[in-house]
């Protein structure tokens, strides 16, 4: 089932319910859940067919939405100009989240402001979603609704439209390293100050 933007609701009901969405991204098509659902998380690593030891992140509506998940880390304004875009930077948080997002001990998640205005309404409305990319771990990224259908037919209970404008995964940066460590290179130059 294809969604777009007039019929968002049909995507927000079954995050309610613990179910898989297809979003679209700037970086590649992803695929997500309510992040605090181990149900949820379990059955998105089940069919993703993905190690437990390689956690997903997070993806959030804004900037502003940080002050909702008690981050520990210090994180610089520089990252509010690079948001909505291809920048994950992982923090420590209070509490950890159900195994699989994120890692425990050190309580840590990745987060991104994701630049689509699709998946930017869906997470307004649904909060902070669990993603990954739309493949069978070691293979190809889906890069579209099309392609993740493909890949997954009904385990994911809806598609919202879209197409990854870079068909890479956005640059990773772990701030709670002093300056900022870049884990992975995309399409984002961390600036040269903060490394």
């Amino acid at each position: 089932m294809f969604l777009q933007l007039d019929n968002l609701d049909e995507a927000v009901n079954k995050i309610k319910e613990n179910q898989i969405v297809g979003i679209p991204t700037e970086t590649v098509y992803g695929i997500g859940v309510n992040p605090n659902s181990e149900e949820a998380v379990d059955n998105l690593f089940k069919i993703k067919k993905r190690d437990d030891g390689k956690p997903v992140s997070l993806l959030v509506h804004s900037f502003a939405e940080l002050r909702n998940l008690n981050i520990k880390t210090e994180i610089p304004e520089v990252v509010e100009l690079y948001w909505p875009g291809p920048l994950t930077v992982v923090v420590e948080v209070e509490e950890a989240f159900p195994l699989g997002v994120g890692t425990i001990n050190p309580n840590s998640v990745g987060i991104r402001v994701p630049e689509n205005e699709l998946a930017l309404e869906l997470l307004k409305q649904t909060g902070p979603l669990a993603v990954t990319s739309a493949n069978i771990s070691g293979s190809n990224e889906a890069n579209n609704h099309i392609e993740a259908e493909n890949i997954f037919g009904n385990s994911v209970s809806a598609y919202l439209e879209g197409y990854a404008t870079h068909g890479d995964g956005s640059t990773v940066v772990d701030l709670r390293i002093e300056g900022g460590k870049i884990l992975r290179q995309g399409p984002l130059k961390w600036p040269p100050s903060y490394c």
